[in-house]
């Protein structure tokens, strides 16, 4: 089992304490175990299959890859960039043309620019927040398709409650999970997080934790004979196919980078974000359903931040963007030469954009004269792969990038979309550990982006 903790009330991914923020192997998730996981997915089996009255696109993902730009990337200085308006709101980078005629980025994303046309850009992300807009919040309601129940007047979440919804990928690690034995949900590189450094829990000394490393080094080696011992046994079904994740070694190799081509490697980019979208290709190859890569933010700073209230034209050019145009581009185009991309739903999307004129506060934060603040009422997405049209500009920002011109999507109709793309009716009813019924979200699916 691999946990990493983050500090109460700071991030989520089971949705039930937002505690524990990654689990894998033989751990519990959102209460049950692997192999409670495996009895899902016969009971999941007995279910009758997708059919088109479902409508377009319904079934047709196998796989989810999220990429989550956390902190709200600037869409006037990335993919909807405006010309002939005033100096605060036109972005100090240079327009682009890219591969699709009148489709405009800015310089910060050549890469990308080569391979829009294999995906849709959803010009018209948009919402009206409760209160002040702050990151907290506007992750949780993009995790979940919900707005939380307990929110301070700042607009940041308060501590978490029994009634908190879980995030997107345990439930479909719950209503399907994988057909093979691999993880079915995995977050990376770490977990969601607006403040303080991960750290050892005080009962756990550096000690314990090397010696746990050892240990995870023997089991490795141990494998073969382990097989062998247990083959002589009869176990029960679930329990043998829990096991068998650990033995198969799918979720073992998936993470050997090092199986990959250093050229490879070097296309993706050899920094934090560009490998784990590498390895995202590589999980979803082996069978996982969900995959979340979180943008790498430097914990306590803002470097590689998109959080820009200060310093946008240098910190863009030299560390986010380049990061994001390398990493992003090469992944759809590796899914799309191995085949890939037609049945995996890639979406690469913030929790709000930035505000249209720089150096004027919206949501209580100071920001300097080469800064934007937060802005949820008209940002960008991009989805690409099963189901969803290629080469499409969804939906249009106003002259200044404010406010959506038409087809407006909110985060939670965009949810709505990813579990109908896997196979999921959104509107379907689940109990939460209270006993609450409630729907998985409501929202609308996005039926002008599907095939």
């Amino acid at each position: 089992m691999l946990v990493i903790p983050g500090q109460q009330g700071k991030a989520t991914c089971d949705g039930m304490t937002r505690r524990e923020l990654l689990r894998v192997g033989g751990s519990a998730l959102m209460g049950f175990s692997l192999a409670d996981l495996f009895r899902l997915k016969a009971q999941a089996a007995d279910d009758p299959p997708p059919t088109a009255n479902h409508g377009p696109g319904f079934g047709r993902a196998n796989s989810i890859i999220l990429i989550y730009l956390q902190g709200g990337p600037s869409h006037l200085d990335l993919w909807d960039p405006k010309s002939n308006v005033p100096e605060r709101v036109r972005s100090p980078f240079e327009h682009i043309n890219t591969v699709l005629p009148g489709v405009h980025f800015t310089e910060l994303l050549p890469r990308l620019a080569r391979v829009i046309d294999k995906t849709t850009l959803i010009r018209s992300m948009s919402y009206t927040p409760i209160g002040l807009f702050n990151h907290t919040a506007a992750i949780y309601q993009m995790m979940t398709g919900y707005q939380a129940d307990a929110v301070s007047p700042s607009g940041q979440l308060e501590p978490p409650t029994p009634r908190d919804f879980p995030n997107f990928g345990c439930n479909i690690a719950r209503l399907r999970p994988p057909t093979q034995p691999t993880l079915p949900f995995v977050m990376m590189p770490r977990p969601l997080q607006e403040s303080n450094d991960l750290q050892l829990r005080p009962e756990i000394s550096s000690q314990r934790l090397g010696r746990r490393s050892r240990l995870r080094d023997q089991i490795s080696q141990g494998m073969p004979e382990l097989e062998r011992a247990v083959a002589r046994y009869d176990l029960p079904t679930y329990y043998s196919a829990a096991l068998n994740l650990v033995l198969s070694g799918r979720a073992r190799n998936a993470f050997d980078l090092a199986q990959e081509p250093p050229q490879t490697r070097e296309r993706y980019g050899r920094n934090t974000f560009g490998q784990c979208l590498l390895l995202a290709r590589r999980l979803v190859e082996a069978g996982t359903r969900v995959v979340e890569v979180n943008w790498p933010k430097v914990a306590n700073s803002d470097n590689h931040s998109w959080d820009v209230h200060v310093g946008l034209p240098d910190r863009m050019r030299r560390q986010a963007a380049p990061m994001l145009d390398a990493g992003l581009s090469a992944l759809i185009a590796d899914l799309d030469d191995r085949g890939l991309l037609s049945e995996t739903l890639v979406v690469a999307v913030g929790e709000f954009g930035r505000s249209p004129q720089r150096g004027v506060s919206t949501s209580g934060n100071s920001n300097d004269a080469d800064g934007r603040d937060h802005w949820p009422y008209c940002y960008t997405g991009v989805v690409a792969g099963a189901g969803i049209r290629r080469g499409q500009v969804y939906g249009r920002s106003d002259n200044t990038a404010s406010a959506p011109l038409d087809n407006p999507v909110h985060p939670r109709d965009l949810l709505a979309t990813m579990y109908h793309s896997i196979g999921i009716d959104p509107h379907q009813i689940m109990y939460n550990h209270l006993n609450q019924p409630r729907e998985l979200v409501q929202g609308d699916i996005v039926q002008g982006i599907l095939a």
